[in-house]
């Protein structure tokens, strides 16, 4: 009887649990197959940058890509194989490949559909202008943790190769762009006792800002220039503004806000950097802006009038109120899904398509579900025609749509500043899925 027993206890260990692991593993190829199905159907098969190409013929499937990255779902395992199965969604913070024991993950950018213009870069931060330095998002990297790391080091670089030539209104360094970036090269020039200023389009926070309310930034810790180390896994926008602006405070520093650069030269050695209010003139220069640029423009009578924005940060302060929101993105849907749960908002979406595309699935179900519960109306195939102090004009399908207007949100992607650099002769390389 207990020959018997162990038999079957044998049989059990070297049977079953195999075979509850194999259902357990076909499982999750399962659902890593079906949510990557779902990106590739919702058009979100695309990385908008630096992304992780894993390959099959390394992988050994222990999972160890899945559990690093911060987002959790971005990879999965398919047959055993890790796999970008959210493309869309990555955030390009590289910790996938540092935790690979195999070195099966390369880091790339770029798609074989759909090229990046990169900026060629030195390992000093140092573009093929000399004295012109690249940190952050532009430069390909956009977490947060990253974007202030490259930021230190690139004024480390520059603060070791200021030159005696002196120009008594001369800056060492103009720093262009307060996000993450341009918040860690500031603290690190103060901390290097180097002559500077930073301005923004903006203000202090750069692309944070246009962050809906609340929304989490995921991250890790990092190492903020005179403030110290800085642990969280999650924060909120706001937090992290705070956090920032204290940095800065506590520093004495201030970002020259709502300075939007129009022009780049050089003459006798230094920078002449001009934008709509001022003229900057400095020895060195760090371009830490992002790469969406400036808000692109409808074109359209009217639009230069005060109801007319490009962001929206706070939804809580509209209420009672006709607003168009124009664009078809992510950015757009959230905005009208937000303004539209504000008491007695009558919200319109316009797009100009038949359909929206390239959208979270996430958000497809939630305007779905607005428009059948007519808490919004989309008008697709649509565009503004004129914006007029109580109403917008519109035209879909050949007819005008005439509607009362006391807002408009208007989201239709930003302009990149690729043109302004090549002017100044910065080169950039478009990359196809290469790292």
């Amino acid at each position: 009887m207990i020959e018997t027993l162990i038999y079957i206890f044998a049989g059990l260990l070297t049977v079953g649990i195999p075979t509850i692991y194999f259902i357990y593993e076909s499982k999750k190829s399962k659902q890593a197959t079906n949510t990557l199905q779902k990106s590739i159907e919702s058009g979100l098969d695309e990385p908008p940058s630096l992304h992780p190409i894993i390959d099959p013929n390394i992988c050994i499937g222990t999972a160890a890509c899945v559990s690093a990255c911060p987002e959790q779902t971005i990879i999965g395992l398919i047959n055993n194989r890790g796999q970008l199965v959210k493309p869309s969604a990555c955030i390009g913070h590289g910790e996938c490949q540092a935790s690979c024991p195999v070195d099966a993950i390369t880091l790339v950018f770029g798609t074989e559909k759909r090229g990046v213009d990169i900026p060629q870069l030195k390992t000093s931060f140092e573009t093929n202008v000399p004295g012109i330095y690249i940190a952050g998002e532009l430069g390909g990297m956009g977490l947060i943790r990253n974007a202030v790391t490259q930021g230190r080091q690139a004024v480390e670089f520059i603060s070791k190769n200021l030159n005696s030539q002196k120009n008594n209104n001369a800056l060492d360094l103009l720093i262009v762009g307060a996000g993450p970036a341009g918040i860690g090269a500031a603290l690190q020039a103060k901390k290097e006792g180097v002559s500077f200023e930073i301005i923004d389009q903006e203000d202090l926070g750069g692309t944070i800002l246009t962050y809906p309310r609340q929304k989490l930034v995921m991250t890790q810790p990092m190492e903020l220039p005179l403030y110290g180390h800085v642990k969280f896994t999650e924060i909120s926008k706001e937090s992290l503004l705070e956090l920032f602006q204290k940095a800065f405070a506590d520093e004495g520093l201030k970002v020259i806000p709502n300075e939007k650069v129009t022009e780049i030269s050089r003459s006798n050695g230094f920078f002449n950097v001009k934008t709509g209010h001022s003229e900057y003139t400095a020895q060195k220069l760090l371009l830490a802006i992002g790469r969406r640029g400036s808000p692109r423009k409808l074109n359209v009578p009217g639009e230069k009038c005060n109801k007319v924005t490009y962001r929206l940060l706070d939804p809580e302060k509209y209420k009672d109120l006709n607003i168009l929101v124009v664009g078809g993105g992510d950015s757009a849907i959230e905005a009208a899904l937000a303004l539209s749960e504000q008491d007695g908002n009558i919200v319109t979406l316009s797009y100009r398509k038949e359909s929206f595309f390239r959208v979270k699935v996430k958000n497809t179900q939630r305007i779905e579900q607005a428009i059948a519960e007519n808490t919004l109306k989309v008008l697709f195939k649509s565009q503004v025609k004129q914006i007029e102090k109580s109403k917008v004009l519109l035209t879909q399908n050949g007819d005008e749509v005439t509607l009362k207007n006391d807002y408009v949100f208007v989201m239709v992607g930003g302009e990149l500043p690729t043109v302004l650099l090549e002017k100044a002769g910065i080169e950039f390389t478009r990359k196809f899925g290469e790292a």
